[in-house]
Order: C-alpha cells, then structure tokens, then sequence
C-alpha cells in the first residue's frame, strides 16, 4: 500500500483529516483561522508507526490543493516538514520556521 491508496476525507464536523489504515481509522485534528491550517494532533492506529509520513504526504498535498497555509503544531508533523523543509516551506505562513 502506498500513499496513492491513502483516501483522505475532511471531517469538518469532528474538524480532522481521516483515512483508515489496515481498517482502522487515523487522524489528524487541525483548527482553521482565515488562510491558516493548525495541524494539532495526529493518531495513528497501533502498528501503523510505518505509514504516518504517507498519511501526513497525503494530508499536506490535500491542503495545498486549497491553497491554505498549515502551521504545524503537532510535534509528529512539524518534525516531518523539517525534515522536508524545502519541499513544504511554501505551505508555511510568512514569519514562520519550524
């Protein structure tokens, strides 16, 4: 499974991104201010650990597409855009390094 497979869908509502994984549900919960996107906190299903930075790939591309801008508060995500900081400094806001 790669991350092509990986089917997110924004629960505005529960205010997350989900996709499920091995049949179990994974997310990340995130608050919306004007143009910005709080990624707050991801959950993982148990004995996923190996597929969090396809679903965190899967979510960033998704919020791209909207051409919003994601501070990352969840220390699972702003590790991964470090450690991917030229591929997704253009998703965060002005004035902000992770």
């Amino acid at each position: 499974m790669s991350k092509e497979d990986l089917v997110i869908s924004d629960n505005e509502f529960l205010r997350q991104f989900e996709t499920f994984i091995n049949n179990e549900l994974a997310c990340i919960e995130y608050s919306q201010q004007e143009r910005k996107i709080f990624l707050t906190k991801l959950r993982m299903p148990d004995g996923t650990e190996d597929r969090q930075e396809d679903f965190i790939i899967a979510v960033l591309a998704e919020i791209k597409e909207r051409n919003t801008r994601v501070v990352p508060t969840s220390p699972e995500i702003a590790g991964f855009m470090r450690r991917n900081r030229r591929k997704y400094k253009d998703l965060l806001p002005v004035g902000i390094n992770i």
